[in-house]
């Protein structure tokens, strides 16, 4: 039975709140100001968890979501498209400062930037996990589930992802079915198997095999070329790679813009990747300088390696970084770029224990940023400044990249 609410402001998340007889509910498919009909979903001692079926006062923000397969119980891979685009960037806003404000005790104003590459908030996504089926069927998962939506086409995906035509193939024998597409004009299908794969035929010039034995190459090489800057990057099969075609560009011009890396310096960039930011750091601290990169994924620890070959002032570790740090003994500049899971408290005090001046820290997660934020302000760190961009449109996720000086 549905339940009526007057949903309130927006949560992290993807989700808005409302109340519902004291208890708060958390209402998907909700904008603030709205009257709606709303379907629980999911209950629990302290709040409920909710869709709405039934918008009874629309917000003036409200559009026509551009997919079909968007909606309450169907795929769970899109959180505003039924928000304008402006709309959208203002619910990212709120999240940002509202987490600051709860967890690290921070009264910012935010703006959410536009990041170029993304017309309409569509057509951005460079790579594209799909599940399959039991018949080999593509689908992406439904919110908070295993089920799939079966898809015909996603909005979201790049132009070169839909033409490789995944979507309208059977993969008997896949788990899941990844397409990626690549700035260096790369298109690769990376099939993860449950069993022996029947391959169809697709537009791509990459077929990989990405089994329990590793990257097994059907067609083509085992990695991809992404370009930023003046530089080429090798990624190898599912590797690591921001996914909006601008964000490579947009998120390296703003790490080493606030970051101010000089020459001389010694900069650490750690949760390291490919190499992105490694690459403009050893460029800006010049040959007196020394970068160190620390990242735990073995392959991508090798693409890094090959993709700083050219400069000897680079050198990339392989550990998690709470343990290789302890090669570090003290750096100008540090850069962060952790999972959402964030740095977490032990490497933020071996961080602050290096004592840089300047800590750049680039989140896809603004509650676990200003948790770690929060966790530095006690060895001297403040925020001095944070920009946010709209790296994931049609979702809830933003990208920020802040600066903490050290007081």
């Amino acid at each position: 039975m549905p339940i009526e609410l007057k949903v309130e402001k927006v949560a992290n998340g993807g989700w808005c709140v409302g109340r519902h007889e004291g208890r708060v509910v958390f209402v998907r498919h909700a904008l603030p100001g709205e009257r709606v009909l709303a379907e629980v979903t999911e209950e629990t001692a302290r709040f409920l968890r909710a869709d709405a079926v039934e918008i009874l006062d629309p917000s003036p923000d409200r559009v026509t979501p551009p997919c079909p397969f968007s909606g309450p119980g169907r795929c769970g891979g899109c959180d505003w498209q039924h928000a304008s685009l402006a709309a959208q960037r203002r619910l990212k806003a709120e999240v940002v400062s509202e987490q600051l404000r709860r967890l690290a005790g921070i009264d910012r104003a935010v703006e959410v930037e536009e990041v170029p590459g993304a017309s309409g908030g569509l057509g951005w996504r460079t790579r594209v996990r799909f599940a399959a089926g039991p018949d080999g069927r593509l689908g992406l998962r439904r919110h908070r589930s295993h089920e799939i939506e079966y898809v015909g086409s996603c909005p979201i995906a790049h132009p070169g992802v839909e033409e490789v035509g995944a979507e309208a193939r059977r993969w008997p024998g896949a788990d899941t079915v990844e397409v990626a597409v690549s700035s260096g004009g790369d298109r690769a299908v990376i099939i993860r198997p449950r069993r022996r794969v029947t391959v169809p035929e697709v537009d791509a010039s990459v077929l990989l095999d990405q089994g329990r034995r590793g990257v097994r190459v059907l067609t083509g090489s085992p990695s991809l070329t992404e370009r930023a800057g003046d530089r080429e990057f090798r990624v190898t099969g599912s590797g690591f790679w921001q996914i909006h075609p601008g964000a490579p560009e947009t998120l390296l011009r703003t790490v080493l813009e606030l970051g101010r890396p000089a020459p001389g310096e010694r900069a650490l960039d750690l949760y390291c990747g490919a190499g992105l930011f490694a690459a403009g750091l050893g460029e800006a601290v010049g040959p007196e300088g020394s970068v160190l990169g620390i990242e735990s994924d073995p392959q991508a620890v090798r693409d890094a390696r090959w993709n700083l070959r050219d400069l000897p002032n680079t050198r990339i570790e392989r550990g998690r970084v709470e343990e290789a740090l302890g090669a570090a003994a003290r750096a100008d500049l540090v850069v962060a770029d952790p999972p959402r899971t964030g740095l977490g408290r032990e490497v933020v005090e071996r961080i602050a224990g290096l004592g840089p001046s300047r800590f750049v820290y680039v989140s896809c997660d603004p509650a676990t940023m200003s948790r770690d934020i929060a966790w530095l302000t006690p060895h001297g760190y403040e925020l001095a400044e944070l920009r946010a961009f709209d790296q994931y449109p049609m979702t809830h996720h933003v990208e920020c990249v802040a600066l903490l000086v050290r007081r």
